[in-house]
């Protein structure tokens, strides 16, 4: 099993002259610590306009940085908006980040969370998944060693041939978003990695894991000429204290995150409040001194606790095939302190056991690529909820956002 490390830029109120300034300083000293430690993959999100929830609206800018202050951690888009982006640009910037990162780019792609994001771009909400498709059908032929034209229902270019080409060949590996779990077979279907932006159970994720292989082996339908890339990566909250309790203690900003996805989500198409209107750290802090048994009950259902109560989490996850967990740790007003001390101790007392069993991993892959296992399929219906019961039993009326 492979570790990332996740990345929203959250910057809860009230701002300072300088907080922004301090957030993303922290973030790439968290990405270097990251990498010296041994940590598989940095995620970085695309977002716009989503005050508090998150500040990350130029991605590349923020990997190009920690390209240069790291040696071998993946640098990974997660993901890059094709729906507010024209493919051109995004072929060139994600050329450009391969080449100074000296090839360890992954990229995601995602159609965006809301009307609050693609309004302002002129894209309607209902129309993102075919703009997305159309994009991505635009955007591969550009990272070929020639000059290529495509004429679609969203997306006409000319012939031109788009510089610089990336170091990976024929291009750096493609991931989905899977904002909703449906999209995990979807993302399967098409050939691509599936990031899953969901918090689930291990049962949850065994579930899906058949799910998105079997649509793999079974179903595939790719959208263009591109290589699969057949892996599956889980968001999880993610604290490791030498405590459980230590752990739980700073670890509050995960349930910010939680309720920020769940607040945000109650209008039609996951529009946001108008923009400066609300502040969200102050209807969290109604929410947690109002339900303090939910914010523990939240707490223990992600990585969050010492070394030896993340491990036998991991142990279940590990057994359901996932390819990748990815550690949601900066998130409301957890401390960089904080966070650089968990990303310590997990990688120094509980990711050397999952590292060292990566090779029986890929030859169970393997093995299911070429049919030689052949995977159950399983019922998901059970397992759709994206956060569990927790949040939405003191909130009944609130539906899911999307991140």
């Amino acid at each position: 099993m492979k570790f990332g490390i996740f990345y929203e830029l959250q910057l809860p109120r009230p701002w300072e002259a300088h907080s922004e300034l301090k957030l993303f300083q922290d973030a790439l000293t968290q990405v270097e610590l990251a990498d010296k430690l041994g940590y598989d993959t940095a995620w970085e999100v695309e977002h716009h306009f989503l005050e508090e929830y998150s500040h990350s609206s130029s991605p590349s800018v923020f990997l190009g940085a920690a390209s240069q202050r790291t040696r071998n951690i993946r640098l990974a888009h997660g993901i890059f908006q094709l729906t507010t982006n024209h493919p051109a640009k995004v072929a060139a910037h994600v050329a450009n980040l391969d080449l100074v990162s000296r090839g360890r780019v992954e990229l995601g792609l995602g159609e965006s969370a809301s009307a609050t994001e693609l309004d302002p771009f002129g894209v309607k909400f209902e129309d993102k998944r075919a703009i997305w498709e159309d994009a991505v059908r635009c955007l591969i032929p550009m990272f070929k060693d020639e000059p290529c034209e495509y004429d679609g229902p969203h997306f006409q270019f000319p012939y031109r041939n788009v510089v610089p080409k990336p170091l990976q060949k024929p291009h750096p590996p493609l991931w989905v978003a899977c904002s909703q779990l449906d999209t995990i077979e979807y993302a399967g279907r098409r050939g691509m990695g599936a990031l899953g932006f969901q918090f689930v159970s291990a049962d949850a994720a065994h579930a899906w894991v058949h799910a998105y292989y079997n649509s793999l082996t079974r179903r595939l339908d790719k959208l263009a000429d591109y290589p699969v890339n057949p892996n599956i990566a889980l968001v999880s909250y993610f604290m490791c204290a030498k405590t459980d309790e230590e752990a739980r203690k700073r670890a509050e900003g995960l349930t910010f995150f939680q309720f920020a996805l769940r607040f945000y989500g109650q209008s039609a198409n996951r529009e946001r409040p108008r923009a400066g209107t609300v502040n969200v750290w102050e209807k969290f802090e109604e929410w947690k001194n109002a339900n303090p048994e939910a914010v523990q009950t939240a707490l223990r259902g992600g990585l969050v606790g010492s070394p030896d109560t993340i491990r036998k989490k991991l142990r279940k996850f590990q057994s359901s095939h996932c390819d990748q967990i990815i550690l949601l740790n900066q998130a409301g007003k957890n401390s960089h302190e904080h966070i650089c001390e968990s990303l310590e101790l997990f990688a120094n007392e509980v990711m050397p056991e999952f590292h060292a069993a990566e090779p029986a991993h890929q030859e169970w892959k393997r093995q299911v690529m070429s049919r030689e296992i052949l995977l159950d399929e399983l019922d998901t219906s059970a397992h759709k909820d994206r956060f569990g019961k927790t949040l939405a039993a003191v909130q009944p009326n609130v539906a899911v956002a999307a991140s």
